[in-house]
């Protein structure tokens, strides 16, 4: 039964590579990647394979900071999805999982499928599966079942979403995996709404450990949700920009090389003094509630002057207590 079943599987696969579905199908276009270009096999029954210690080791040094920064917002996830026989994969940009979330209970069972930290979950090595594809197309996308190229992994379903750097380049990718047969296509769409909150979330937080000393502003756009984020510097000039705000904002790496004027690069003078002006309002007003609207006390902790606190709280129309 398992060889018939592999047998069809390769088959589905081979007729619809050799027809022009590749052109309208990102699946098929998978398909005639792992078959085609890295040419391997759909009835291949070898496992993942591992790096090595030592590789793994280098793997995780080389992205520590991502890890760092992803730590509560894996144990989140994983919350919302542990319970219906998932686990969470954090990988690198080589498809290597470096962190890890799932149940005692269910670590046998995923380690029989590769689903482990140090396998290697790349398109070239696994063909058509959640982690890899989704390194090679850059998007949310989800691999259900027999959509995976090799028929070993037609019984996993995967959701996967990319994640970026600091710096706006492709670094890791965030996988739910489950191998439960009742996981439906329409509830793997479902989780992969969680997932790529997730991944947002992740790129926040290493963006703002990124820029420990800067002012991280959402840019003024019609998407909050989007990540759509400016690291500003005391003088009010931009230091850094998440993808999301470099695609919305026109900014590029070689922009950043040089001082650039967060009132030019938000969206003209007006919108942008009103989006610094918001950013500075918060620290003010929270000096002024931590002293019970005490100006010299909020000034002294602010490490400004009575008088220019208080120039600052007339320019922002900031009102306090006396």
């Amino acid at each position: 039964m398992g060889e018939d079943l592999s047998v069809h599987h390769a088959d589905r696969i081979q007729v619809a590579i050799t027809s022009d579905a590749a052109a309208k199908s990102a699946l098929v276009a998978s398909w005639r990647r792992s078959s085609n270009l890295h040419r391997l096999d759909p009835t291949d029954r070898n496992p993942p394979r591992y790096l090595t210690e030592a590789e793994f080791r280098g793997a995780r040094q080389r992205i520590e900071p991502l890890i760092r920064a992803a730590q509560s917002n894996l144990d989140r996830l994983y919350l919302e999805v542990g319970g219906v026989g998932c686990c969470v994969l954090l990988a690198d940009r080589d498809g290597v999982p470096v962190e890890r979330r799932g149940a005692p209970a269910d670590d046998q069972t995923f380690r029989s499928w590769g689903l482990w930290t140090g396998s290697v979950w790349n398109e070239e090595s696994e063909g058509t599966n959640g982690i890899g594809t989704c390194l090679v197309e850059q998007r949310v996308l989800t691999i259900h079942r027999d959509q995976h190229f090799h028929t070993r992994n037609t019984a996993l379903s995967c959701i996967t979403a990319p994640i970026y750097d600091h710096e706006g380049d492709l670094v890791a990718a965030l996988d739910v995996s489950s191998c439960r047969a009742d996981l439906t296509e329409a509830f793997a769409n479902l989780i992969s709404v969680a997932v790529a909150d997730a991944a947002r979330r992740i790129e926040a937080e290493n963006f703002r450990m990124a820029y420990p000393k800067a002012r991280i502003l959402l840019a003024p756009v019609a998407d909050k949700g989007s990540g759509a984020l400016v690291a500003v510097d005391a003088d009010d000039l931009v230091v850094g920009a998440t993808r999301s705000a470099r695609l919305v904002l026109g900014i590029t790496s070689k922009c950043l090389r040089k001082p650039m004027p967060a009132a030019d690069v938000l969206g003209g003078p007006r919108k942008a003094t009103e989006v610094l002006a918001e950013a500075e309002r918060g620290p003010l007003q929270r000096a002024l509630a931590r002293t019970d609207g005490n100006v010299s006390a909020a000034a002294e902790a602010l490490g400004i002057s009575r008088a220019t606190l208080h120039r600052k709280l007339n320019r922002l129309d900031v009102h306090r207590s006396h």
